[in-house]
Order: structure tokens, then sequence, then C-alpha cells
């Protein structure tokens, strides 16, 4: 059983350092100051593509469902992370975006009866600290917008993860991700088009390469691992290891692009990795429902009907 849990924890954190390197990917290869094109071809043909392959489509209350996850953890997720990204040095966005863990663990307490844990609790806090020595900077300013989207966007990709795991697919993992990308995708288009224009008239081989990574290991495979964790693992253990992303992001600046690293960000980074490790040791403990769930798809009541919580199956 640990053996096994630990391979899919593994497995998981591959999807979080692989967006660790979108930052890369996208400063080398990509147009410059079209991030949300970037996220739209990132998110849009990936979807499209994994549905062709599983030629599955939502069905029933699904429909809404995907339009609803993939508008958390997509479509809404991405624009907040481009305002915060605009509007914020990237350290900033950054230890901003670490609370996420947090907001997580306290949406699961709510939702899926997840008790929080003072070691969820500590090593959340230790995860900002750790993301903050990373890559905050001394003289980092602050804009109230550009905060406001930061904490936007842990939120709603926190939530996006917690529904997830509430809400139980009928249909296989690539179908779901394909949903979801799709609707985020779609979601994106108009935004897309109405901050940064119609999409460049040329793109070079080095551009059509970098989307062509975003779309089928930055999406396609990435999202997919990721939900499979969230099927397999508490929510909270999932979200810790989005942390891994500015460790890999500041990894791979100085060992690809030659950026300094500083001590200070050296301990940051095991503090991030020892408080993602410590979330992951812990057993998940969940609160004994009041009364016996009913039977499955058998709600107690009209309130449970509207709130029924599955087997945890879930589905960034």
């Amino acid at each position: 059983m640990l053996r096994n849990r630990l391979g899919i924890v593994l497995v998981t954190a591959l999807a979080p350092a692989v967006w660790g390197s979108t930052y890369l990917v996208t400063t080398e290869l990509l147009p410059p100051n079209r991030p949300l094109l970037a996220a739209v071809l990132r998110a849009l043909p990936a979807g499209l593509l994994l549905i062709a392959i599983t030629r599955r489509l939502p069905k029933g209350s699904w429909w809404w469902r995907s339009l609803v996850l993939g508008a958390l953890n997509i479509g809404a997720f991405m624009a907040l992370l481009f305002i915060a990204a605009y509007r914020l040095p990237g350290g900033v966005a950054a230890t901003v975006g670490a609370v996420q863990p947090l907001i997580a663990a306290g949406l699961s307490a709510g939702l899926l009866g997840d008790r929080l844990s003072l070691r969820t609790l500590l090593s959340g806090i230790a995860g900002v600290i750790g993301v903050s020595l990373l890559v905050l900077r001394a003289n980092a300013q602050l804009d109230a917008l550009g905060v406001a989207a930061a904490l936007g966007g842990a939120v709603v990709m926190a939530t996006g993860v917690v529904l997830s795991k509430r809400w139980t697919s009928p249909a296989p993992l690539l179908a779901t991700t394909g949903w979801q990308l799709t609707a985020g995708g779609l979601m994106l288009v108009p935004v897309a088009l109405l901050v940064e224009g119609a999409p460049p008239s040329h793109l070079t081989g080095a551009n059509l390469l970098g989307y062509a990574y975003l779309g089928l290991i930055g999406a396609a495979v990435s999202y997919a691992l990721w939900f499979r964790g969230i099927r397999a693992l508490p929510p909270t253990s999932v979200t810790f290891l989005g942390l891994l992303s500015p460790v890999v992001a500041t990894a791979l600046g100085w060992l690809v692009l030659g950026q300094d690293l500083s001590p200070v960000q050296g301990v940051g980074a095991v503090i991030v990795l020892g408080s993602l490790v410590a979330a992951q040791n812990q057993r998940p403990r969940t609160t004994a429902p009041e009364s016996p769930l009913p039977p499955a798809g058998q709600p107690a009541s009209a309130e449970a009907a509207a709130t029924q919580q599955p087997v945890p199956e879930p589905t960034r």
C-alpha cells in the first residue's frame, strides 16, 4: 500500500514539475507578450485531441460540471494568473499562490469532511515561507489588483481540486481531462482576443515547438497525471505538490539560463520540499458522518441530492 501510494505521489508530482518549465519555454520559444494566446493554445487543442481519442462527450450533469471544473482548473485560473503575472513581480505572485494548499485544506474540511490537522497547517505555512525565500525579492512592489488576482487564482484552483474530488466522473480519465481542457480553452478565447488581439500572422519553428510542448506535455499529459492523482490522493496532498513548480522553475533558470542561485534560495527550496514531504506522510483522516451514507445514487434527502458526495474519484 505504501509503495503504491508513493508511486502515485511521484507520478502526480510530474505534473507541477512540467508546469515549472512553462516559464523557460515561454521566454525562450514563444512570441513575447502573448501569455493568453499561449494559454489558449495550451488548453484547447489538447482538450479537443483527448476528446477525439476517447470519443466521449459529457452526459447529463457532466455538461455543466465540466464547464465549472474547466473554468476553475483552466479558464479562470489561467486568466487570473495572467493578471497577477503582469501586475506583480513573479516572486510576489508565486508567494501569494503558495497559500493554495491551506485553502484546499479548509475547503476539504468543509466539503469533504477531512479534518484539518496541525501538521497540514504547519506544512502549509512552511510552504509559503519556503516559496517566499526561493523567489521573493526585497525590492518587490505590491499591487492590490495583482495580489487579489494571485489570491483568486489560488482560490479557484483549490476549489477546482476539491470539487474534482467530490464529483465522480463516469467517464475515463482522459475523456474527463479533455472536457475540462476544452471548456477552459473555449472560455479563454474571447479573453485572449479582447486583451491581445488577433494571433500573430507568422510563427517560427521555435514558436510552434513551444506551443506543441505546452499543449501535448504541459496540458494533455500533465493534467491527466494531475487529475489521476486527485482521484487517488487527498486533495490537500495533491495541492502541496503544486509547490514544486517554483522550485523547478528556479532550478531551470539556474541550470539553463545561468541565473544566480543564492544560499537563501537554496534554504527556501529545502523548506518547500520538506513541507510537501511532511504533507504526503500523513494519512487522511475523515470526520465520521452523523448518519450512515445511503447507497450510491440514492441521496437521503433533497438537500443530499443537491450536495451528494460520491466515493473519491477526482480529477489542477
